[in-house]
């Protein structure tokens, strides 16, 4: 199948456990990620923003949030996936949102010139052929001086770096947990671990590209935007972030517990305060792993 093609099946796949496999929530530790993700590219001048459009939505975590954070007024959510829009239409109900969502591809929007105020995107990009084309559509549907914000895209060398820590970390892991003394309460079945194989297998057919973040203000500029601004976030933290998570698929989730997410959890966010206050003054924007880029239509 094609690169489109694997993304639709992947993203169905994946589409009712997406939001436990990467621990995505609805509550103040993703609403305060999500905004700080927006308000570091956009600030907080138009909140709430009236008509906004979120491309490849997954299940809904960047909308959903930036809404209950008060950034964004009438959302629109599309995705390549139909399991992926349906989740993320029940999250929002779930919610007491309301969304409007349909199945679209970024490279050929179903809406008409000029409709929106906002177009945001979350880990998106990477997934999508034809970047450049995916942007000028967001141009053409947002509002002459609309903004875009895309967020979460895999740098280069941070990408390179998390696949190696994951899979050092999967291999130790998953030995460890099934040797005799352990075997039992820390091991996870066999049909589980086959099935996170073969899930991780998918992601590097579905994941498209990486990004130099200067690469992402160079594509937006080609593609016609103004006032075009590229960045990068965490390093340590994702050091550490990948190999934590690898450890909750190779594992008995139950045996982790609660007092192991309060770990990961705090150990992120103490790591993220590190790069944010001092690293990201001295290291090149290129090691950090999460590229984010703004721009706004002339």
């Amino acid at each position: 199948m094609d690169a489109k093609q694997a993304n639709v099946a992947y993203h169905d796949y994946e589409a009712e456990q997406y939001d436990e496999k990467w621990s995505i929530s609805y509550d103040e530790r993703c609403i305060d990620y999500a905004r700080d993700r927006f308000t570091r590219m956009a600030g907080r001048d138009g909140w709430p923003y009236a008509t906004v459009l979120e491309i490849g939505c997954g299940t809904g975590f960047f909308t959903l949030n930036l809404m209950l954070a008060g950034v964004i007024g009438e959302a629109h959510v599309t995705d390549i996936s139909p399991g992926m829009v349906r989740v993320a239409e029940r999250n929002a109900a779930n919610l007491g949102l309301r969304v409007e969502g349909r199945v679209a591809d970024a490279e050929r929007l179903p809406y008409a010139d000029a409709t929106f105020d906002l177009v945001v995107g979350h880990a998106v990009l990477h997934h999508i052929p034809d970047v450049t084309l995916a942007l000028r559509e967001v141009l053409r549907v947002l509002k002459p001086g609309g903004r875009f914000v895309v967020a979460g895209e895999p740098t280069t060398y941070g990408d390179l770096v998390a696949r190696r820590l994951s899979h050092a970390t999967w291999l130790a892991a998953t030995r460890v947990s099934h040797l005799p003394p352990l075997r039992e309460r820390w091991s996870r079945p066999k049909d589980e671990l086959k099935a996170s194989s073969e899930a991780a297998a998918l992601e590097a057919v579905v994941d498209l590209h990486t990004f130099h973040p200067n690469d992402l203000a160079r594509l937006a500029v080609a593609a016609g935007a103004v006032d075009v601004r590229a960045d990068a976030e965490e390093l340590t933290a994702a050091w550490a972030g990948w190999p934590i998570r690898t450890v909750e698929y190779a594992l008995n989730p139950d045996r982790l517990g609660t007092r192991w997410k309060l770990f990961a959890f705090g150990t992120w966010r103490r790591l993220t305060w590190l790069d944010e206050t001092l690293l990201r003054r001295v290291v090149p924007k290129s090691l950090f792993y999460n590229a984010l880029v703004t721009g706004v239509r002339p």
